[in-house]
């Protein structure tokens, strides 16, 4: 691809956690950047701060509020500049979520990109970055996680990402000029390291980071651990946890070597290192200074017992490794909620 300076994309979810992240490497690197977002789960506040971060104007930072299953908005986003590429996020992310309310999740992450899909025909954007998810991989053959091994989700977040990523395949195959990134990514925490922008999710938190920083900061009483009896070292899941801007850098480097891809590729984003629930409770209490109190509940539906990567077709393919810490991604996750304790409500 060529040198990105005035070229423009489109990211769906924009204002979102991952997105927002996103926004910012990608202005930084010399992207012109529209969003769309139907601040169902974000905060448009989010987009002024991206603005503030990296001193884009509104016409280099663009926001379009709108939903990704309404034609109009999508032709809305593409109208505003010469799009050469999206990047998709837009959807719902909760696996314990999707196991109550499955139709949420089809009809948000399916039916969405289905509608993405034909707006991008529509106005001759080929190149997609699509966000994935090692959900895909069910509860795995092995660790590390390669992405030959065999798929098979366990929840119904984790099948709609199955079932985009090989709808994504068959387009791909059915005419030639697609370039498709699927971008399985693995447990994203942490926050820029300003702390201006940081993961704001509505409710309670479906994710254990987040939770964690909200008992520290004394908005809610203790963590909830999901289960104690898993065959691992302390009994809880373990999982690789990924700092957020390694994998908004994973993402500029799909679009940066997507000229080397043909069809649609499968790539997984992760650290390479498993930690436990309790490894990230122990590392939150030495970057918070809080005591982090927690309770054993019982296990949650649709989590697999230890998920973590091998980065190495990463690392070949994009170019790209993660090179930040848990202990970097606690003390960043912690700075961004200490100075906004209710999030960008704050």
């Amino acid at each position: 691809m060529s040198e990105p300076e005035d070229r423009t994309v489109v990211v769906t979810g924009g204002a979102g956690y991952i997105g927002s992240h996103t926004c910012v490497v990608l202005l930084e690197a010399g992207w012109r950047v529209v969003v769309i977002d139907n601040l169902d789960n974000s905060s448009e506040v989010a987009i002024d701060r991206v603005r503030e971060l990296t001193g884009a104007d509104a016409d280099r930072c663009a926001f379009v509020e709108g939903d990704i299953r309404e034609p109009a908005d999508l032709d809305r986003a593409f109208a505003v500049g010469d799009a050469a590429a999206v990047v998709h996020f837009a959807g719902r992310k909760a696996v314990g979520e999707s196991v109550d309310h499955p139709l949420w999740y089809y009809d948000h992450n399916v039916g969405g990109t289905v509608c993405l899909l034909e707006a991008m025909q529509r106005h001759g954007v080929r190149d997609l970055v699509f966000s994935s998810s090692c959900t895909v991989y069910g509860e795995p053959e092995g660790v590390p996680i390669t992405e030959g091994m065999r798929v098979g989700a366990q929840s119904p977040y984790g099948r709609t990402k199955l079932i985009i990523e090989e709808m994504l395949a068959d387009v791909a195959a059915s005419e030639p000029g697609w370039r498709v990134a699927l971008l399985r990514y693995f447990n994203p925490v942490g926050a820029h390291p300003s702390g201006r922008i940081g993961e704001d999710p509505v409710g309670i938190p479906n994710n254990l980071m987040p939770y964690i920083m909200q008992v520290a900061v004394g908005r809610r009483d203790h963590l909830t651990v999901n289960g104690d009896d898993y065959p691992t070292p302390d009994g809880t899941c373990i999982r690789d946890y990924l700092h957020v801007v390694d994998l908004a850098e994973g993402h500029l480097a799909a679009l940066d070597h997507i000229d080397r891809l043909d069809g649609a590729i499968a790539v997984n984003l992760g650290t390479g290192v498993g930690s436990s629930v309790l490894d990230v409770v122990h590392a939150a209490r030495a970057a918070t200074g809080q005591p982090i109190p927690y309770e054993v509940g019982p296990r949650r539906a649709g989590d697999v017992v230890a998920a973590w990567a091998d980065p190495t077709a990463a690392a070949e393919l994009l170019g790209w490794r993660a090179t930040r810490t848990l202990d970097e991604m606690c003390a960043d996750h912690w700075r961004w909620q200490a100075t906004n304790p209710a999030g960008y409500a704050s």
